[in-house]
């Protein structure tokens, strides 16, 4: 998974997933850690929690979200929302709609517990090219109205994701999309 991640982001500043932060999200969520793999190698993941969003609400952060990165906000107890915390395809498996397959799964099980709503952080890591000129909300009404491409917020509204808000400081770590983050 790490090379797949690694390769899905090239020009990721901060930190990658490892075993031990893997390990965690399966003990404590199995059936929404999701892999797709190749040839027993894997290609892509969608990892999610399940959350009790009015702790949290539409002006969270990356950090407060996961709890420090340590997914104690995970609450199948009391959750109603399941957040995407991660997904990606490694760059060479693109376009074979493996992504859009993350996607539905995690509809699916969204369904199968009966939760609300799935909603997620997103990234617009073309956003710095435009920064001088838009503002975030301009630069994703110019994506939704396909006058730009963003590799990962065109991906997303193409598969009915509408975005409720624009979150300021989202993940520090996201230089591309300097700390803003489409809310989904």
């Amino acid at each position: 998974m790490l090379d797949a991640m690694r390769a899905a982001y090239s020009n990721w500043q901060g930190s990658y997933w490892n075993s031990d932060t893997q390990n965690k999200l399966i003990k404590k969520f199995p059936e929404a850690q999701l892999v797709i793999k190749v040839d027993d190698v894997v290609v892509g993941c969608a990892l999610s929690i399940i959350v009790d969003y009015d702790k949290y609400g539409d002006k969270h952060t990356y950090k407060e979200i996961t709890g420090n990165y340590t997914f104690n906000t995970h609450d199948p107890k009391n959750g109603d929302v399941l957040y995407g915390i991660e997904i990606f395809i490694h760059p060479k498996y693109r376009g074979l709609r493996l992504g859009r397959r993350l996607y539905e799964a995690r509809k699916e099980l969204c369904e199968h517990l009966n939760l609300r709503a799935i909603v997620f952080g997103g990234r617009i890591p073309e956003y710095h090219n435009y920064a001088a000129e838009l503002s975030p909300k301009e630069y994703i009404q110019k994506v939704k109205r396909k006058e730009i491409y963003d590799r990962v917020l065109s991906f997303q509204l193409a598969n009915d994701f509408p975005v409720k808000k624009v979150l300021k400081n989202y993940m520090p770590e996201d230089h591309d999309s300097l700390e803003f983050a489409p809310l989904l």
